[in-house]
């Protein structure tokens, strides 16, 4: 897969292009329902499947959330892309110019550097300034250029309409496994380890900290089965999120205990993906009780992946 920097920088005369647009934060279901079709319209056509995306996220110039909202980074957007077996994904930055833009014009540009001949696009899509270009919008200019269009539907599971804001609320309430339902794997976060003061050392399970982007969403505070991989070893892990209540509380963190191994990975970039959620976060009376409590997580945790046979190492 070819990643691209700008339409203008992708190569004139490169055959037919099948072409699916979108941000897709996370590339969850819905997303992968698009991806499936951009691949199905550039086998019929004898082409390329080109995907454009975003980025920054467009909610960070029209709205700027007041929390953590990516599902995923554009260096992890690009990975999961790598993954699907299109030809070429096409990064676009936005910013204030392109969110100004009238729809017609963002098209005109779509055709005037890509040159589509089939273009595919979610039914929640819209793109333009004030989202003027619905589905039926692209449909209308299309059909005068003699462009295919494959409007997607949404995805559903249990009645619910899949969708990265779906995904995003199912994430703050702890509930990693629908989350996981919904995106076709475990939610992940990533960064790298940091120093920390050493407390789970004093309690029988040193932990390794985790720094990770502001931007990104961490899962609701609490206790989780997850898989730590670090230099494409995967382990399983308990992981805390939160204040640690029991020492006076203090700034989130991300601590993963990483279960049967002493495998030193300070400094080192470690992925974290979320399995289940075990209990809420917790305030001890004392270091004992709270070493006591740890070692029924790390148990449970270790008993839960050992079953666990869905995603395994994502």
């Amino acid at each position: 897969m070819r990643v691209i920097r700008g339409l203008e920088a992708f190569p004139p005369g490169s055959g037919p292009v099948c072409l699916a647009l979108g941000t897709f934060d996370g590339l969850h279901r819905g997303h992968q329902a698009v991806v499936h079709a951009v691949r199905a319209g550039a086998t019929a056509i004898g082409g390329q499947a080109v995907v454009v995306t975003l980025d920054p996220h467009p909610l960070v110039i029209v709205s700027p959330p007041k929390e953590p909202y990516l599902l995923s980074t554009i260096d992890e957007r690009i990975h999961l892309f790598e993954r699907t077996g299109i030809d070429a994904l096409v990064v676009v930055r936005f910013d204030e110019a392109i969110r100004q833009l009238p729809a017609i014009r963002w098209l005109d540009a779509l055709v005037r550097h890509l040159r589509p001949r089939h273009i595919v696009a979610s039914s929640t899509h819209a793109f333009g300034r004030d989202r003027e270009g619905t589905p039926v919008y692209l449909q209308a200019w299309a059909a005068e250029r003699e462009i295919q269009v494959t409007i997607v539907p949404p995805v559903r599971n249990g009645g619910v309409a899949i969708s990265s804001s779906a995904v995003r609320e199912r994430l703050r309430a702890g509930d990693v496994r629908t989350a996981a339902d919904w995106l076709g794997r475990w939610y992940a976060v990533s960064g790298e380890v940091v120093a920390g003061e050493g407390r789970g050392r004093d309690l029988g399970a040193p932990t390794a900290n985790l720094r990770v982007v502001p931007e990104k969403i961490v899962p609701q505070r609490g206790v989780y089965a997850a898989y730590a991989t670090v230099e494409a070893q995967t382990h399983k892990a308990a992981v805390n999120i939160g204040i640690r209540p029991t020492f006076g509380g203090g700034d989130a963190l991300v601590e993963a205990h990483l279960i049967d191994t002493t495998a030193a990975i300070r400094s080192k970039i470690l992925e974290i993906a979320f399995v289940q959620r075990l209990r809420d976060e917790m305030r001890f009376p004392n270091a004992d009780t709270l070493r006591d409590q740890i070692a029924l997580d790390v148990d449970r945790a270790r008993r839960l992946l050992d079953l666990e046979s869905g995603y395994a190492r994502n």
